[in-house]
């Protein structure tokens, strides 16, 4: 039976060799159907993993927060006719932080082979490098915007993370990376510790876990760099 393929990307700019194995990009470029954040950003990275891909014989689906759930269902209806389907995200890994989840989901309720490709995730790759407790972590997405219901977040992080001794990991908009890390060294106790973690897997890569205390007096410029940042309180 054909099955779902859960398809990694890079993280960046990156060359497709340095971070997606050989046997995964000759999977990718077998198959013929796909759903996709972005059709246009789809394409150039098939055109990164071969620039002899003829992307005119593929078919695309595109996949976002707005699509509807009937619509996602018929997606996987090449699978029926014994076409295998690749899920691309526009960074990392389908299904976590991605709407590809959405597509699992259906695949199994259709009984349908589901097959995770091995590849870059920015979330495991900070926590490998944070030095904080692998053991036990939570990735809990987006935190509030605004700056009173973000403080509040990030103090209930901090009390979670000392009671439960439980990295929490999160992200942002890279845009709003700036005001994000001032509110978390305005907001988190002297001895707490942070690990930022920017720019995977790329040239301009970096990550370090210090203090909040010794945050506060050297920050690093992280406007518009996609940054996973990561917590455990010292509690």
């Amino acid at each position: 039976m054909a099955k779902l393929y859960l398809i990694p990307t890079t993280l960046g700019e990156s060359a497709t060799d340095h971070v997606i194995p050989t046997d995964v990009s000759s999977l990718i470029l077998k198959l013929n159907y796909f759903i996709v954040e972005n059709i246009r950003t789809a394409r150039r990275y098939l055109r990164k993993l071969d620039p002899q891909c003829n992307i005119d014989d593929l078919i695309f689906f595109e996949l976002n927060q707005h699509t509807d759930s009937h619509i996602i269902q018929t997606y996987l209806d090449p699978i029926a006719k014994g076409f295998d389907v690749g899920i691309i995200s526009e960074a990392g890994c389908p299904g976590v932080a991605d709407p590809g989840a959405e597509v699992v989901k259906h695949a199994h309720l259709k009984n349908i082979d589901v097959v995770p490709l091995v590849g870059p995730s920015s979330i495991l790759l900070s926590l490998m490098a944070s030095g904080l407790n692998g053991q036990n972590f939570a990735f809990v997405g987006y935190i509030p915007v605004k700056t009173d219901e973000r403080s509040k977040a990030i103090k209930e992080l901090e009390r979670k993370s000392g009671i439960e001794n439980q990295t929490q990991i999160f992200i942002e908009a890279p845009y709003r990376n700036t005001p994000l890390i001032q509110d978390l060294l305005k907001t988190l106790g002297e001895n707490t510790r942070l690990c930022i973690a920017c720019d995977l897997t790329l040239e301009t890569e970096f990550v370090k876990t210090k203090t909040v205390g010794q945050w506060r007096k050297s920050v690093p410029e992280l406007n518009k760099r996609p940054t996973i940042f990561l917590l455990l309180s010292s509690k």
